[in-house]
């Protein structure tokens, strides 16, 4: 049954990359409960999933992963009208950008960007097919910022954004809507190593980090889901090549 709380979905397929935890495992759950028929995938195999999501190991920062998701997504949905690619992250490196190896600097760029143009670029027919479709990317507020422990994620997702725009420019005559979701600090397993890890290495509280956002806490994985939803459902439909900052208003203060 459809939640009233969410836009109707029903009848939409979706396929949301990295959905087995954190902010990936909300925006599955929102969707599931808007009503979409979803897979979802991660790099390594997981048991907790959602009841309904059909998933696929794959590792999408190589193109063998992309292909395989792909393939699979179409097999099991026969089409696609919602490609949500959150799938991503990266080490922290405390010592500056100079300590950041150069397999890190191509780790980040194949798992935060080549990830989405490899896999996008295999959905497209399909995507275009569906006549209103949604792509809607994951990047983050690290671009809006200097994070120089992080500069190669940052780089990546910059990436990320500008071939956002560029695609729903090209896309949008298409029927195909592109959109950017860029989400502040968020509460989740991988983001809560990182972050305590820069703190310890430079000696200070990781509350520190946190402090500053006006709205008063961090954000929980729900926050940027419900931001997705938007830009995945036809609440959006005269909505491309937008980016949503889903910060608490840190960025006020930049």
């Amino acid at each position: 049954m459809v939640n009233n709380e969410f836009p109707n979905l029903s009848g939409k397929r979706a396929l949301v990359t990295g959905g087995s935890r954190g902010i990936g495992a909300a925006i599955v759950r929102d969707l599931l409960d808007a009503g979409a028929t979803v897979v979802t995938s991660s790099r390594n195999p997981v048991a907790d999933l959602p009841e309904g999501v059909h998933y696929v190991q794959a590792d999408v920062s190589t193109a063998e992963g992309a292909e395989i998701l792909a393939r699979e997504t179409l097999a099991h949905l026969g089409g696609l009208d919602i490609l949500v690619n959150n799938a991503g992250g990266a080490t922290a490196f405390p010592g500056g950008i100079a300590t950041i190896p150069d397999e890190h600097w191509q780790a980040a760029l194949d798992s935060n960007f080549l990830s989405v143009v490899r896999l996008t670029a295999r959905l497209l027919p399909a995507l275009a097919e569906s006549g209103s479709s949604s792509v809607v990317n994951i990047a983050s507020s690290a671009t809006l910022s200097s994070m120089p422990p992080l500069a190669h994620y940052a780089a990546a997702k910059t990436a990320v954004e500008y071939y956002s725009r560029a695609l729903a420019a090209e896309l949008a005559p298409k029927g195909v809507r592109v959109n950017i979701v860029t989400p502040g600090i968020v509460t989740t397993p991988g983001g809560d190593v990182a972050r305590q890890h820069i703190a310890d290495s430079l000696g200070f509280p990781v509350e520190n980090m946190t402090k500053g956002i006006p709205l008063g806490r961090n954000g929980i994985p729900r926050d940027i889901a419900e931001a997705v939803l938007f830009f995945a459902s036809d609440r959006s439909v005269w909505v491309t090549g937008s980016q949503l900052v889903v910060d608490g208003g840190e960025q006020l203060g930049a």
